[in-house]
């Protein structure tokens, strides 16, 4: 019994994990020194469909100082005057719908002789059938890297996750944050 308990609370965390966790893409020009960019800039963020979580003063600052920390780890110095290279950021939050299935269980159970022996059997039966549709929204980060003497965007990563508040998401985003500037391309 303690055997299928924890093979049961197992089963609940990984799928609590699933549904909480940021999954990470990106996208560089291969071949590009990116040690050459020794200084950084901002561009103010693109609009984006995403104003009633992310276009405010606290979500903006998570954003530049989570992004500005990360920076200064990866050895670059903030210029405003002259940058090599140029970051913005970009935020939109997408409405989903997803299946919602039932499930039909039968009946079945322990009967039996024996005492305390258990001798016994059982039977049942069970599926899944769609029951319907959920809608959430899922959100994403989008942070872009523009090369200043070319002006064209040479590196691109992106987090991307389920939200279930508005709030939970903008105090969530250093955490994003660092997982976008983990693909950063280092020297």
């Amino acid at each position: 019994m303690k055997k299928l308990n924890y093979i049961f609370m197992f089963g609940v965390l990984a799928l609590l994990s699933a549904c909480a966790s940021v999954q990470y893409n990106t996208t560089k020009v291969v071949d590009l020194d990116f040690g050459q960019y020794k200084t950084y800039g901002w561009l103010p963020p693109i609009d984006s469909l995403s104003k009633d979580y992310f276009s405010n003063d606290i979500a903006q600052t998570n954003i530049l100082n989570a992004a500005n920390n990360e920076l200064a780890d990866l050895g670059l110095q903030y210029s405003k005057e002259n940058p090599d290279i140029l970051f913005r950021y970009i935020t939109i939050v997408n409405n989903k719908s997803r299946p919602v299935y039932h499930s039909h269980y039968g009946w079945g159970g322990p009967w039996g002789w024996g005492g305390p022996w258990g001798y016994g059997f059982g039977y049942g039966y069970g599926y899944t059938y769609p029951a319907g549709s959920e809608k959430y929204r899922y959100a994403h980060l989008i942070v872009e890297a523009l090369d200043k003497s070319t002006n064209s965007v040479i590196w691109q990563a992106r987090g991307s996750s389920a939200i279930s508040s508005p709030e939970k998401a903008i105090n969530n985003l250093p955490k994003v944050i660092h997982g976008i500037f983990k693909e950063y391309p280092s020297k």
